[in-house]
């Protein structure tokens, strides 16, 4: 998996000593978090973000975000936004420093940073497996107020 600053880093290592409390799983941490990355970057496309189906399809039903702007959505309401046309194929969003790290079995955290419209945003989401696969179930976009990340 690659974005704008290549590719994305997985880190599926004991949190002792190290940088925080992922768990080590060998290729079965990788490939959760490579679905969890996946998933992501499949909301970030504007075919998936201009069909609500498609990104229903990835969000958990207790889903919640804050957002960047401080709004709060659910699973039902993020609809409007992701769905407003704002990023298309000619003004995609960027993706930059994105990592991915098991925090427990079934659960994974991603950061990156992303860019569009000439705003830059610190992401964090948490993926979780369901009966129905990997599923977005908490999003959180804080604003950089333009500085470097």
């Amino acid at each position: 998996m690659t974005t704008e600053d290549g590719p994305a880093r997985t880190d599926t290592t004991a949190g002792r000593g190290g940088t925080g409390g992922g768990i080590d799983g060998g290729p079965e941490s990788a490939r959760a978090v490579e679905a969890a990355i996946e998933g992501e970057l499949r909301l970030l496309d504007p075919e998936v973000r201009s069909s609500p189906a498609l990104v229903s399809a990835l969000l958990d039903p207790e889903f919640v975000e804050f957002g960047a702007s401080g709004a709060r959505w659910d699973a039902t309401s993020v609809l409007g936004v992701t769905g407003d046309g704002s990023v298309t194929e000619g003004a995609p969003v960027g993706v930059t420093a994105l990592a991915g790290r098991l925090l427990a079995p079934g659960l994974v955290h991603l950061t990156y940073v992303s860019a569009h419209a000439g705003r830059r945003v610190r992401r964090s989401s948490i993926w979780r497996l369901t009966s129905d696969g990997w599923r977005l179930y908490f999003h959180q976009g804080t604003g950089t107020g333009g500085t470097d990340v």
